[in-house]
């Protein structure tokens, strides 16, 4: 399934059909930068903030790029859906798991 660019949302998690985790994490203009886990992880249990972004860097990339990938449906907190809302800990540690303050804030403020 792919998603249309109006459903790529910032604080939301997505799941590739080659399980591979993706946080949306700044979005301005026509770019995204989003934190991806390795292919294949297990399914998250996230009644904890752990994110499975543990060094694994920052993506810079279009929204359109992002958004051709292949998802799918996944559960998250007994809800089953192509994208799932992040509370503020699991944003802040997706964030720090893959160092992207800097490049967050770098295009948020770019022209």
């Amino acid at each position: 399934m792919r998603l249309k660019e109006k459903e790529v949302e910032v604080g939301y998690l997505y799941l590739t059909t080659a399980n591979q985790y993706r946080a949306v994490l700044a979005m301005k203009g026509e770019f995204i930068i989003y934190a991806p886990s390795s292919e294949g992880v297990a399914p998250l249990d996230l009644k904890s903030t752990k994110m499975p972004f543990e060094n694994q860097p920052f993506k810079k990339c279009q929204i359109v790029t992002f958004a051709k990938k292949d998802y799918q449906a996944f559960d998250f907190n007994g809800t089953e859906a192509i994208k799932h809302q992040l509370n503020e800990l699991q944003l802040a540690e997706a964030i720090a798991q893959c160092n992207a303050k800097a490049a967050i804030a770098a295009l948020l403020a770019a022209r």
